[in-house]
């Protein structure tokens, strides 16, 4: 009979580090691989929510028939042009807040489809933001019934394309601001020094994109943004466009960026603010 073997360990050798891999969903590296995040979903249906409420409620007061703005600012370019400063500043602010520091403040499905296309968000994890947002904008949308007949005026912000506007025209107007926004996102946020800026530009943004586009489609960059008041005012003819528009401009912006034509933009993380980056 051979003599039996026995392994030798030496006392002195290093285990094994066996320590997992951190969890990074905004860095589309979930862990265990297609873990979900429930309370990142929570973040966007909260923002989501506040941003269709507010953003809206200002809209309402700007353009609602008899609202006493009309008569302060009598000129149609001048509110468009606040309305679009302040409708950004409020996705500025959220994006500041506790809850953007949770989700990212995407609060909009064109910009969580932009960061799955860059990687940054696990298809998963994706799906979750857009289900939680449009859930958001319907539940944002639900208390503009009580600007009553100021709201009604104007279907509670609905957005429709204008008057002679074709269907083609408004998909390529809404993939055009789209593209601009997702754009002025993704390269504010690939640099380090710059990232934690990049909500501030977004008053300037809108405030232009808003101006310059609302006459054509009343400027909505945002599936969710159209979808609230849609639900809630009955309207719902055009609204594809606001779907197709939208995603095809974040699509383009990944695009474009990604042909690193003035050098490498590629974003840190799936989050507007960046204070930190786990």
């Amino acid at each position: 009979m051979a003599p039996a073997k026995f392994a030798v360990v030496d006392p002195g050798a290093r285990t094994p580090d066996v320590t997992p891999p951190p969890d990074r969903p905004l860095h589309g590296a979930p862990f265990p691989p297609g873990r979900l995040h429930p309370r990142l979903y929570l973040a966007e249906l909260v923002g989501t929510a506040l941003l269709v409420g507010v953003g809206l409620s200002i809209v309402i007061v700007m353009f609602g028939t008899g609202s006493p703005v009309t008569a302060w600012l009598p000129g149609v370019g001048e509110r468009r042009f606040l309305t679009g400063a302040l409708f950004g500043s409020v996705g500025a602010l959220l994006a500041l807040s506790p809850v953007g520091r949770v989700s990212g403040a995407h609060l909009n499905p064109a910009v969580t489809l932009a960061f799955w296309l860059e990687g940054k968000l696990a298809g998963r994890d994706a799906a979750g933001y857009v289900l939680a947002q449009l859930a958001g904008a319907v539940l944002g949308a639900l208390p503009l019934r009580l600007w009553g007949e100021l709201g009604r005026s104007v279907e509670y912000g609905v957005t429709l394309p204008g008057p002679g506007v074709s269907p083609g025209v408004a998909v390529l107007a809404e993939a055009g601001v789209t593209c601009a926004l997702v754009g002025l996102i993704f390269t504010l946020a690939s640099h380090p020094r710059l990232c934690h800026l990049t909500p501030l530009a977004l008053p300037a943004l809108f405030s232009v994109l808003v101006l310059v586009e609302a006459p054509l489609t009343g400027t909505s960059a945002n599936p969710a943004r159209s979808l609230g008041p849609a639900v809630v005012a009955g309207v719902w003819q055009g609204q594809w466009v606001y779907v197709v528009g939208p995603c095809l401009g974040a699509a383009v912006a990944v695009g474009l960026l990604r042909l690193e034509t003035f050098g490498p933009r590629r974003v840190l993380a799936a989050r507007l603010a960046h204070f930190h980056l786990p």
